[in-house]
């Protein structure tokens, strides 16, 4: 194997996170900002792109780490090495509600694309970059825009969705439509476009948005049941646009629940 071959758990159920067992050298690369807790004999470096690439020129280098740019990630990733002489741990979280999806590239043909945002933690090997969508209607209206990630290598990769995750292993010709924020990941086999809803009624009634994510097997796909873009404006859509939220708010009553309750202020 070229990537360091790790051991994992996952804990929790809904605010999950991984913890890594590394053996001496090992080393998994991680996203800024998922580290959580780690052993003595751990130790952190932080580096440009994913660590794959650090025999290059600098500006290699600096057009690796660029192209995570363009991901909404951040230029610069975290190296976790067992420094020790025998087995050590260290923890990524994931920043929200949901669930941390373990990939083993090996067995998925050695690539994954996956949603802005997504990846948490990888072995030390699996190299993390961007992946352009070569389709017009795909790159304006998918939900992620022309740029995806992809994760590359034959190392274990962690990302992370929101709510609960759904694995379909789709066979060849076999078609899903998904909702464009709840596709999290999918196999390079997997031919990924865009569809328009059918019906007048649906696309101006429907309240489901106007396209579908179409997926083609074969290969696997993980889609999640609640993107955080949704849980995000479900959370803006109850914040009364003056003050706190009223005691009477969503109630039968309403406004005369909150002058019953002593809470409406003329």
């Amino acid at each position: 194997m070229n990537a360091h071959e790790i051991d994992y758990k996952i804990i929790g159920d809904d605010l999950q996170c991984v913890e890594i067992e590394l053996d001496p050298q090992e080393a998994v690369v991680a996203e800024a900002g998922s580290f959580m807790l780690m052993d003595q004999q751990i130790q952190m470096n932080t580096i440009f792109g994913d660590g794959t690439n650090q025999e290059r020129g600098f500006f290699d280098k600096m057009l690796s780490a660029g192209k995570r740019v363009l991901t909404g990630e951040s230029l610069f990733m975290t190296v976790f090495t067992n420094v020790g002489n025998d087995k050590h741990r260290v923890n990524f979280a994931a920043p929200y509600p949901g669930k941390i999806v373990a990939l083993d590239l090996s067995s998925l043909n050695g690539k994954v694309v996956c949603q802005k945002e997504s990846f948490l933690c990888a072995a030390k090997g699996v190299r993390v970059g961007i992946e352009f969508s070569k389709k017009l209607g795909r790159g304006l209206f998918g939900g992620e825009g022309f740029i995806l990630q992809k994760l590359e290598g034959d190392g274990m990769a962690f990302v992370h969705a929101g709510g609960t995750i759904v694995e379909r292993d789709l066979l060849p010709g076999e078609k899903l439509n998904v909702d464009t924020g709840c596709l999290v990941a999918f196999q390079s086999t997997v031919n990924y476009d865009i569809e328009f809803v059918k019906g007048v009624k649906n696309i101006f009634f429907g309240g489901e948005g106007v396209f579908f994510a179409s997926l083609t097997g074969p290969g696997k796909v993980w889609i999640q049941s609640l993107p955080f873009s949704r849980l995000a404006s479900r959370v803006l859509a109850v914040i009364p646009k003056m003050g706190g939220k009223r005691k009477g708010e969503g109630s039968v009553l309403g406004e005369w629940g909150d002058i019953i309750m002593g809470d409406r202020r003329f």
